[in-house]
């Protein structure tokens, strides 16, 4: 997949993605991210919402619109033109298209949930085996400013011996209903915890390992929802960590995002990764200000008292740690590379599997409570 340039060397072809669905997660998450980027062309949308449609025309004229995906597959075999098929529709179709594409040899980016069920997520992986396509999930989350931040921290062993990690994604949603996200049972991936559990799990899995025991609340509080709208999950690593997590649509008042604390000092983040709100207002990942958090200072180390001078009461000494940027035009760089046989898939798709296995015990074993 190579281009002659002008010189006689030769340059990378772009990718010809296709971005199959255009809600949030197609136009906010993927689109702007495979247009800004160099490795790639979006040369197909898939959408049959009138209002998506217009937008999605306006914003990348060079893409060629198609109402269903089944007429993107009646392109592809007739023109074979697309070498990656993201995507991003309501999880209880991944399979039926993630298989299909793979069947086609095509490489796939799945947005998360990986799938509706393990069930699926195992026999997308059959498929990906084998494919000669390449398959990730959109875990897009490890490329958040303040997980990059606090992997860097951790791994500079600035904390000491971890012994807690709290981690909170808790908002106060006005979105108005007939989402799917609200419509949509948890065995067909809906909820909070499908939602939001699978990168707030995906984080705790990726920075202490594998799961030994788990505790789970999970409620409801609309009488007319299909999953559960509040969870919070206790897990035990094998390591001896303990991450406690948090999601809730319905909170007035956000906790702080992490709070992690170890033998010798904590971590505590308040507020938000920067660039959702960044793409939905399309400040563009080339551009300086994409990524950085606009109070850095919301990211600090605590570090105790220490002897002679540190008795009772007094106080613990803070300092901001050294910022990452946010990146989630990480993953498509390293999902590039992988599509051209030059490194490993940005996220193994065998873990996300595994975070949705998760997901299906807790389910099975805490079910949802119903509250007025």
């Amino acid at each position: 997949m190579t281009a002659a340039t002008t010189d006689g060397a030769t340059t990378p072809a772009p990718i010809r993605a296709a971005v199959v669905g255009f809600g949030t997660s197609g136009r906010t998450f993927h689109a702007p991210l495979l247009a800004d980027s160099p490795d790639y062309v979006i040369s197909a949308i898939v959408t049959s919402d009138e209002n998506r449609r217009s937008d999605a025309q306006s914003t990348h004229p060079d893409a060629t619109i198609h109402d269903t995906f089944e007429d993107l597959l009646e392109r592809i075999d007739a023109d074979g033109d697309i070498d990656l098929v993201v995507i991003g529709t309501p999880p209880a179709l991944h399979r039926e298209q993630a298989i299909a594409a793979l069947e086609r040899d095509l490489s796939v980016v799945v947005d998360k949930p990986f799938a509706a069920t393990a069930e699926d997520a195992r026999a997308i992986l059959e498929a990906a085996d084998a494919s000669a396509g390449k398959l990730s999930v959109y875990q897009n989350r490890r490329w958040d400013t303040d997980f990059l931040t606090l992997s860097a921290v951790l791994d500079e062993g600035a904390l000491g011996q971890v012994r807690t990690f709290e981690s909170r994604v808790e908002s106060w949603s006005m979105r108005p209903p007939g989402s799917w996200k609200d419509s949509t049972p948890a065995a067909e991936g809906g909820g909070v915890l499908f939602d939001l559990g699978t990168h707030l799990l995906d984080q705790a899995v990726v920075l202490f390992g594998p799961i030994s025991d788990v505790y789970a609340e999970l409620a409801a509080y609309n009488p007319d929802a299909q999953a559960d709208e509040d969870a919070f999950v206790s897990l035990l690593h094998e390591n001896g960590v303990r991450s406690r997590l948090w999601m809730n649509r319905r909170s007035p008042a956000p906790g702080a995002r992490f709070s992690v604390t170890g033998d010798q000092a904590a971590f505590v983040s308040i507020g938000k990764d920067p660039q959702e709100a960044q793409l939905g207002t399309g400040v563009l990942p080339s551009e300086d200000e994409y990524g950085t958090p606009e109070a850095p200072e919301s990211m600090q180390i605590h570090t105790p008292p220490q002897p002679p001078t540190g008795g009772p009461g007094a106080p613990a000494s803070t300092k901001t740690p050294d910022i990452v940027r946010g990146d989630y035009p990480g993953f498509y760089r390293q999902m590039a590379a992988a599509i051209r046989g030059e490194g490993d898939v940005p996220v193994d798709p065998y873990e996300s599997a595994q975070v949705l296995a998760l997901i299906e015990k807790i389910h099975a074993e805490f079910p949802v409570r119903t509250r007025g």
